[in-house]
């Protein structure tokens, strides 16, 4: 499906619009996991169901986890930290959370589990986390790439309780120990080794300490005690799909705003959108928010001064290279940018009519639409992508800026 972009700029009224986003997809499944480790029935409100959250989902529910799902509310037994199932098979598509947080949990548990996955996900790094769960006791088998997927892994009861982990390509590896590592049943030591953002990382800590669980930080390290008790979760509005609606705000002047995003959310994007407000251009690290260094590639072309994000060298080993992504498609709509190792400095300019490359990834999508709302001629192709996170984008795309045109 090519989405073709309306240009609605200098078209929009003064009003104020309201609009939904979906749950977060970030805390969706950090609750899903912890709520199948925990004892008891958990009750997950306000649940994302993008094509990430349903994989996550439906391989609980393969692993023999109890899940019950009554529109966007879930019910989920824990299995109090083992598994009933030694023996299941699962395959986590593209979902990179599932890939990394399944992978985890199934370290800890007796039993041996086959993970295959989509093509886009056997080049996405997994080898860091791998290489800890190997030191913990764990054992695998590849069927392609070594400590790659797809894969069976052999895991253990008994682990060994300390730990480091690489965290320089993705700070998931980190939360993915964190969440699982209560199923040793004792104090557990992870040592930190590299750097990246550690908002999601908070965000972990701060889901396990709701559920009943510590995770303490000390310096370099984090120590993880207690375990998990059932517990009734309220799953916030996804900050990077308001994202999206904020930049409308920035390069359209209109006065856009989604419905139970605060200030004071678990969410690193949350960042994001108060930056936004008064950027003009210049230099901007993305490390902690760089699910939105799209987004903010694609309104630089209207900023007042060149905008160079840097911090982000991680991005090209995501669904696609989003660096390359963001150099071709800017490039295609005559954007003058540099491309860097680390992100791409980017120029005002004028975009001219073009058909913008998805590369399969979803946030390039949605992303680019956005150039489209105040450039003529903008296309998006294979615009479906957009629900791996987010699958109604592009229809509720279209009711703000029928809303924002309405005489």
């Amino acid at each position: 499906m090519n989405y073709k972009v309306k240009n609605i700029y200098g078209r929009t009224g003064t009003e104020k619009i309201f609009v939904s986003v979906p749950g977060s997809k970030s805390i969706t499944a950090r609750a899903l996991l912890i709520s199948a480790i925990a004892d008891g029935e958990s009750v997950l409100k306000g649940v994302q169901y993008s094509d990430d959250c349903l994989t996550f989902l439906n391989c609980l529910k393969t692993l023999g986890i109890n899940c019950t799902v009554d529109g966007t509310t879930v019910k989920i037994i824990g299995c109090g930290c083992r598994l009933k199932s030694k023996q299941a098979e699962i395959n986590v598509g593209s979902a990179g959370t599932a890939a990394r947080f399944l992978l985890a949990f199934l370290a800890f548990q007796d039993g041996e589990y086959i993970l295959d996955c989509s093509e886009q996900m056997k080049n996405r790094p997994i080898a860091p986390l791998i290489k800890t769960l190997k030191s913990l006791g764990a054992k695998f088998k590849f069927f392609g790439r070594e400590n790659a997927y797809p894969l069976q892994i052999y895991g253990t009861a008994s682990p060994v309780c300390e730990a480091e982990v690489d965290i320089n390509e993705s700070s998931q590896f980190l939360s993915a120990l964190l969440i699982s590592s209560v199923c040793a049943r004792r104090p557990f030591k992870i040592k930190i080794d590299g750097s990246h953002g550690f908002d999601y990382v908070n965000m972990t800590c701060k889901m396990m300490s709701d559920f009943g669980a510590r995770a303490e930080r000390a310096e370099d390290c984090f120590l993880v005690s207690g375990g998990y008790s059932a517990n009734e979760y309220e799953i916030e509005p996804d900050v990077s799909a308001a994202c999206y609606f904020y930049a409308m705000n920035k390069i359209l002047g209109t006065d856009i705003s989604v419905r139970g995003i605060t200030s004071d959310s678990l969410q690193g994007d949350i960042k994001f959108i108060e930056i936004l407000k008064n950027f003009d251009g210049g230099k901007i690290n993305m490390r902690e928010f760089s699910d939105q260094a799209l987004t903010l590639a694609a309104v630089a072309p209207f900023l007042g001064r060149p905008t160079q994000i840097y911090g982000a060298e991680h991005i090209r080993k995501q669904e696609c290279d989003r660096i390359s992504a963001m150099v071709s498609n800017l490039t295609a709509m005559g954007v003058k940018c540099e491309e860097r190792s680390d992100g791409v400095k980017i120029y005002p300019s004028n975009p001219k009519p073009a058909k913008i490359n998805t590369f399969g990834d979803h946030r390039v999508a949605m992303s680019f639409a956005l150039t489209g709302l105040r450039a003529d001629g903008i296309e998006i192709e294979n615009a479906e992508v957009c629900s791996k996170t987010f699958k109604e984008y592009f229809t509720v795309l279209d009711e703000v800026c029928g809303k924002l045109t309405e005489k």
